[in-house]
């Protein structure tokens, strides 16, 4: 497996499972240039790495930025909502206990 091995959809995002166990889940995230600006609130955290591209997030009542390299920890139970994303931007999510 590839993390680097992808197709860009043409909406939305799609994941891709990469490992699960009891306590952790590993997700490779592939962005199009059109999302839909629905929130999330998990019931896990959440560690994220953009790997390519760029996003906007928002998360509660800041809006932050992220490019190629930018890591963020998301905490359990926080809302947070993908404004905006390169076409291909490309995250690996790490959701754990």
């Amino acid at each position: 497996m590839n993390i680097f091995n992808y197709t860009i959809p043409e909406f939305g995002e799609n994941f891709k499972t990469l490992l699960e166990d009891k306590d952790i889940n590993i997700s490779q995230i592939v962005s199009s240039d059109k999302v839909e600006q629905k929130e999330y609130c998990q019931s896990k955290d959440e560690f994220v790495v953009l790997l390519d591209g760029k996003a906007t997030l928002k998360i509660e009542d800041k809006t932050i930025t992220l490019k190629k390299g930018d890591c963020l920890h998301i905490p359990a139970k926080t809302k947070h909502t993908i404004l905006k994303t390169s076409k291909g931007a490309l995250w690996l999510a790490i959701y754990y206990s």
